[in-house]
């Protein structure tokens, strides 16, 4: 057999070894759902998170909440920390930091804006976050 014979043989054996694997109709096919879609739908999800309002307080926190349950911070003048975090109920989030839990109520979620209120040892806190702008850039740091 050539080698032109050889390679069209091998393809419709492959060809052939495809088709088996798919069903007999649309009816019998499961629907495929990736995990992705579900995120997707979540606002808080796999979105850069900027904190708003600082003020004189250093730029640039940010937070990434990605549905595998990692939690991206990152600020201007701070490397990034990777956590774990999870929803606890549809109004309360949590993850862990430097050893602690910090939890924080959502008092707002919306695909502009996100409001947390950080129940710290000194009390709850605001924070107050928008959707990062496309290209961002960290501002220069005062010396």
């Amino acid at each position: 057999m050539d080698t032109k014979a050889a390679i069209i043989a091998l393809m419709t054996v492959w060809g052939v070894g495809t088709c088996l694997s798919l069903p007999a109709s649309a009816q019998d096919a499961e629907p495929m759902v990736a995990e992705d879609d579900a995120a997707d739908d979540h606002p808080l999800l796999n979105r850069v998170w900027v904190k708003q309002g600082e003020g004189d307080s250093l730029p640039g926190v940010m937070h990434i909440f990605l549905a595998d349950g990692t939690m991206v911070s990152d600020s201007c003048w701070e490397t990034y920390r990777l956590s774990n975090w999870q929803q606890i109920s549809d109004t309360e989030i949590s993850w862990e930091e430097d050893g602690m839990t910090i939890n924080a109520d959502i008092a707002s979620l919306t695909s502009e804006e996100l409001v947390l209120n950080l129940k710290l040892v000194g009390g709850v806190e605001e924070q107050r976050f928008a959707p990062a702008n496309v290209p961002y850039l960290c501002p220069d740091m005062e010396k």
